[in-house]
This record gives structure tokens, C-alpha cells and sequence, in this order.
């Protein structure tokens, strides 16, 4: 009862092991191949999104910076005239301030390096000199000139843009220039804090030393970032988009593009886990929608693996009483339904006929040498055990061919086994029905003969060691053999011992000239 309950148990979960594993490998691979199809489609849109974005923001960037310039060029020629008139040039300052917003503050400088207006006038900067860096670089390169981010003497964090004045004569009389404050309201703060994007996206700008110029964060305007390899691309030059890690150790989908005339570099980019979001809701309203098809996929499975498995069931079990009288009858009741069932329910009842036939042909095998037909070390085993079982005394002739070998060396293997055939009949052709010639080894062979004594054993070695004498091999000639006799129990009192003792008198055969018997003594 527990070997049916346990192949029933094996059989039927097998099946159902095989399909329910067939059916969620296949569930989940479709799903993981959907999710990361779709993974990298949303990865690849957002990186070409902000690219894009990037890219729009550099170019609006950049067209401010050039109106900005060009806000100035056109002052510039105005002023020119007007240079000595300290309330036209005032008034002039303030106008550029107001009517354009582009600029927190504006400067007019001469070509000395002293402030000759400013707006707003609330700088109270007017008649000093300027040392500030964007200051000094323009007195000193004297052209149209967008600076690097400096701290001014106010503490302000800021970007100068400036033009220079000349007389139409040539002569150099100074410049004209707009600060942007990085961390106060501006027009350039306006552009870029206008961030059309809801999806967690943002943006930031930095210069050509790292600096941050914008960044929805103010308190970090001004910071500068190492190891970022966004960062490094787009202050080369580069326009793209990449994944990288942000200084906080966030992933983020970040697309670049420069900002040519300031050498800046403006980054949009959001989070891969926003990114992903969306994906992930949707993956679990998928799985959540996918379960009741799926339960019902598995009873039906479980049914089918239910129907399947038990005419395999019952052939099986009756597998375990094929020696019974019944068994047949019972296998013919089974319904095998299906073309493999059916036909294993044929070959099962055709295997119950030839079973008995085919034991009985794999124990003469088993116990047969295939190359002389004698039986084998295995097939004396088992007679030996018999004869000790019963108690019936016999005696042992353990036979060598004499110098075997040259046989092998000199006429080849397929010649020895030629003669080793030949034997075999000349040993069968001297013995007795129930006596056992056995082949126990590569030119060794053993005679067992049950209730025969050493004298007629020895006297039966003799008159085979003379056939084989006289007998002509094949190609080979005449060959001799060496005998040795020992009995059971008269000389051992096991049976494995008087094997061995007819080895050793077999030995001594040889030693002494071979072509001879020898009886073991003790």
C-alpha cells in the first residue's frame, strides 16, 4: 500500500510539477520580457526627452545671452555721444535696467576704470574703481566679454556681461556691462526655473569650472561638482545623454547639451526610479488582472494532469505484481485512453509472456563466457555455493595453456582465441553432463566435478591433458596444458580454499615443466 500510495503520489505531482513549472516560466518569462522591453523603451524616451529639453534650453540660453549682448551693443552706440552728460548717461543706465529686465544691475565704466553710472543707483559705486574679475577683464580685453561666475564686493554671487565703447575715431573709452545675479531674481533665473516638466525632471547649469550657476536647490548655486561624467562631457562640448549616479547617489536619466558663447553646460534630468514608476504601477495592474485567468489555468491544468496520469498510475502499480496470476486480467481493465498509455499497456502485457523467457536467457548470459560458451567465474560461484549448500563432495582441475602468450605474440589475438574455442570443446568433449568446465580467466580454466575423488579427478586430468596433446590448432600446432587437482572437503574445508589449493598445485606444474598434473598436498 505505501509503494502504490508513493508512485501515485510521484506520478500525478510530477506531472502536475512539470506543467504548473511550464505554465509560470512561461507567465513570468513573458512578463520579465514585456517589463524590460518596455524598461528600456521608457529609459531611452526619457533620455532623448531631456536631451531635447536640454538641448531647447541651451539654445534659449543661448539667445538670451546673445539679445543681452546685442541689448548692450545697441547702448553702447548711444552712449557714445553722450559720455560727458552725467545725467544722460545716468538715465541711459537706468532705461537699459528697466526696460529689459535682463540685467539685476548695469554698469557704466570709462576707460580709467571709474564707474560713471550705475543703475540702481542704490549701489552707491558711482566714482569708484571696480575690482571685481568680470571688471578687470573687461578694461583688459576690451570687447564684447561674458565672464566667468564671481562673489562681487556685495557678496553677490554673479555673471557680467559687457560691451565695450569706442569713439569713431578708434580711441577706447571704456564699457558698458549687465550683471545677472545667480541667486536672486533675474530673467535668466525666469528662463530656467520655468520648468514645463511635471514628472520629477530637473534642471541645472554649470560653467567651465564645475560651478553650479542654476539648480532648483538655490543654496547649492555656486558649489562646484566633481565626478560627474555628464558634467564633464557637456563642459567639453558634447550634447547627449547618459545614465549616471548624481551626487547624492541617485540614479538619474540626464540629457546635455552646451552653451557655446558662455562655455556652459545645461543638464536635464529625472530620476530612473520616476522614470520607472508608471512601468511598475502598470506591471502590478497586469499581474493583478492576470491572476484569475491563471487560477483558472491551473485547476484546468490539475484536472488534465489528474486524467493523464492515472491510467499510468494503474499500469505502474500493476508493474509491481507482474509475477501474479491476476495481473494480466487487471492491466486489461485499465482504460489507456491515449496513444502512449495504450500502447505501453500493449507492451506491458506482451513483456508479462516474454518475461519468464527473457530471466531465464539473462541468467545464462550472466553466468556464460560469450567467447567459449563454458561458464564463467560467475556461473562457478554459484555452483560451488550449491554444491557446499548440499553438501556434495567434488574435486578441482585448475588448467593453464602452457606459453599462451606466444600464441598471442606470434599469430595474434583472433588465433588465440581461435584455440581458446578449441579447448573449450575438448574440455566439454571429456567431462561428463553434470561436470562444469568454466573459463576463469584469459588462458586459465577450471573443471568442477562433483562426486569425484582425487583419484578419479587426477586420472580424468590425464587423459585431457594427453587429448590436448595430440589435438592439432588450427595455424598454431600442437600446444600442451598444465593441471592442478585438489577435493572438497577430503583437503579444505571450505570451498574457496580448495581453489586455491588447486592453483597452487597448478604452479607447481608449471614449475616443474608444464605439459603435467599435479595433486595438491598438503
Amino acid at each position: 500500500m505505501f509503494a502504490k500510495n508513493f508512485l501515485q503520489f510521484n506520478l500525478k505531482h510530477l506531472i502536475l510539477l512539470l506543467a504548473f513549472s511550464s505554465a509560470a516560466i512561461t507567465l513570468l518569462n513573458s512578463l520579465s520580457a514585456s517589463y524590460q522591453v518596455q524598461r528600456k523603451l521608457l529609459i531611452q524616451q526619457s533620455l532623448d526627452s531631456n536631451q531635447v529639453y536640454a538641448r531647447k534650453l541651451a539654445t534659449s540660453t543661448e539667445n538670451f545671452l546673445q539679445a543681452s549682448q546685442q541689448q548692450l551693443a545697441v547702448t553702447a552706440e548711444e552712449l557714445v555721444p553722450e559720455l560727458h552728460n552725467q545725467d544722460k548717461v545716468q538715465a541711459i543706465a537706468n532705461r537699459l535696467r528697466r526696460l529689459t529686465e535682463s540685467f539685476n544691475s548695469v554698469v557704466i565704466v570709462s576707460a580709467e576704470g571709474e564707474v560713471l553710472a550705475t543703475s540702481p543707483e542704490a549701489l552707491r559705486i558711482v566714482g569708484h574703481h571696480l575690482q571685481s574679475p568680470g571688471a578687470l577683464e573687461a578694461l583688459k580685453e576690451r570687447k564684447p566679454l561674458i565672464s566667468e561666475a564671481y562673489l562681487s564686493a556685495a557678496n553677490n554671487l554673479l555673471v557680467f556681461i559687457s560691451h565695450p565703447l569706442f569713439a569713431e575715431t578708434g580711441e577706447y573709452l571704456g564699457y558698458i556691462g549687465g550683471s545677472i545675479y545667480l541667486k536672486e531674481r533675474s530673467i535668466l533665473n525666469s528662463l530656467l526655473g520655468t520648468h514645463y516638466y511635471k514628472d520629477g525632471s530637473y534642471l541645472f547649469v554649470v560653467d567651465q569650472n564645475r560651478r553650479l550657476l542654476y539648480h532648483p536647490e538655490t543654496e547649492r548655486v555656486g558649489e562646484r561638482v566633481h565626478d560627474n561624467a555628464v558634467i564633464e562631457q557637456v563642459i567639453s562640448g558634447n550634447e547627449g545623454s547618459a545614465q549616471v549616479q548624481n551626487s547624492q547617489g541617485i540614479e538619474m536619466l540626464a540629457g546635455f547639451a552646451p552653451v557655446g558663447s558662455a562655455n556652459w553646460g545645461i543638464v536635464a534630468q529625472r530620476p530612473l526610479e520616476a522614470t520607472l514608476a508608471p512601468l511598475n504601477s502598470q506591471m502590478h495592474a497586469v499581474i493583478y488582472h492576470t491572476l484569475p485567468l491563471a487560477l483558472v489555468t491551473l485547476l484546468l491544468i490539475w484536472w488534465l494532469a489528474r486524467l493523464v496520469s492515472r491510467p499510468l498510475w494503474q499500469l505502474a502499480d500493476n508493474a509491481q505484481s507482474l509475477d501474479k496470476p491476476c495481473t494480466p486480467e487487471r492491466i486489461k481493465r485499465v482504460r489507456s485512453w491515449y496513444f502512449e498509455s495504450a500502447e505501453l499497456k500493449r507492451a506491458m502485457l506482451l513483456g508479462i509472456n516474454l518475461l519468464h523467457t527473457r530471466i531465464g536467457e539473462l541468467k545464462n548470459d550472466a553466468e556464460t563466457d560469450p567467447l567459449t560458451g563454458l561458464s564463467n567465474r560467475r556461473g562457478s560461484e554459484l555452483t560451488l555455493a550449491l554444491l557446499q549448500e548440499k553438501q556434495v563432495p567434488f574435486s578441482v582441475l585448475a588448467i593453464d595453456i602452457d606459453h599462451f602468450k606466444q600464441v598471442n605474440d606470434t599469430y595474434g589475438h583472433d588465433c588465440g582465441d581461435e584455440v581458446l574455442k578449441s579447448l573449450a570443446e575438448i574440455l566439454k568433449s571429456c567431462t561428463r553432463q553434470e561436470d562444469l568446465a568454466c573459463r576463469t580467466g584469459g588462458e586459465e580454466f577450471m573443471i568442477l566435478l562433483p562426486n569425484v575423488h582425487l583419484q578419479g579427478a587426477q586420472e580424468l586430468a590425464e587423459r585431457l591433458r594427453k587429448a590436448v596433446a595430440k589435438y592439432l590448432f588450427a595455424e598454431v600446432g600442437v600446444l600442451t596444458i598444465s593441471i592442478g587437482v585438489a577435493e572438497w572437503p577430503e583437503q579444505a574445508d571450505e570451498p574457496a580454499k580448495v581453489l586455491k589449493y588447486a592453483d597452487h598445485a597448478l604452479y607447481r606444474a608449471k614449475k616443474r615443466g608444464r605439459n603435467r598434473t599435479e595433486v595438491y598436498q598438503k
